[in-house]
């Protein structure tokens, strides 16, 4: 793994995600290096909670760009000089704020209600979600980048990169709703964002009756409380019983 700390006041040979990049990874082995490399970030510098990119970098922050054009999330960057490191800093502090802000607006805050059913998984998409939590290392980008953020909670992380942007996938208030409830329910510390992925870490993996009620939540989650798929349910469930990481997908048609 090849590893660069990121200064925002300082030009670089690659363009990082914006100026809270930390770090650039490139060529992880694994997504437990990825993990581990968290981890230790975490202990050493508990005033910032990090943030990592996932899948496809660069359609990741295209639609997070876009996202953030939302009426709900855009703020004016008119007095903005982007010429100006010091500036641009400045303006993404107001913008991450002001996202967080929007993300616990009580007019705004949806209930897992109603996200439940809004993506409609087909058995495809389900053996994808399986694949992928089995082998999650292979979603991950040639390039990593960690992001170091001032946010006081793991599921205001989200604010760092805001995704959710085409109108047939999850938007970035359902997003925020599916890590919330990750957590509250499961323990799940959402860690990661990509252009279709969401990652999650808990200390320990499920217990069975953990992954019993999960197995129903996200089966109703994804539209797909019918027999006919119950018994890939059961597969995923095993998966996870095996590991302390989750990934859900937030795209449609993602078996694709």
């Amino acid at each position: 793994m090849q590893r660069t700390v990121i200064d925002y006041r300082e030009k670089t040979g690659f363009r990082p995600v914006d100026t809270f990049s930390h770090l650039r990874l490139k060529d992880l082995e694994s997504m437990q290096a990825l993990l581990a490399l968290l981890g230790e970030l975490n202990d050493d510098q508990p005033e910032y909670r990090f943030l990592c990119t996932l899948d496809d970098l660069g359609q990741c922050c295209y639609t997070s760009n876009h996202a953030l054009e939302q009426t709900a999330l855009c703020i004016s960057a008119d007095k903005t000089d982007f010429d100006n490191p010091s500036s641009v800093r400045e303006f993404e502090l107001r913008r991450l704020s002001h996202v967080m802000s929007q993300l616990q607006n009580p007019d705004l805050v949806l209930t897992w209600e109603g996200v439940v059913g809004e993506l409609i998984a087909t058995d495809e998409d389900i053996q994808t979600l399986i694949a992928t939590n089995r082998h999650p290392s292979s979603m991950l980008d040639r390039v990593v980048y960690v992001q170091r953020l001032p946010v006081p909670r793991d599921d205001l992380l989200i604010a760092g990169i805001p995704n959710g942007y085409f109108s047939s996938d999850w938007n970035v208030f359902q997003n925020h709703v599916v890590i919330q409830h990750m957590q509250e329910q499961y323990g799940y510390r959402f860690f990661g964002i990509g252009a279709s992925w969401l990652g999650f870490v808990r200390p320990s993996s499920l217990e069975m009756a953990e992954a019993e009620h999960l197995m129903d939540d996200l089966a109703g989650l994804y539209g797909c409380t019918d027999n006919k798929s119950q018994g890939q349910w059961k597969e995923l469930e095993k998966v996870l019983l095996a590991t302390r990481t989750l990934f859900l997908c937030y795209t449609e048609n993602f078996g694709r």
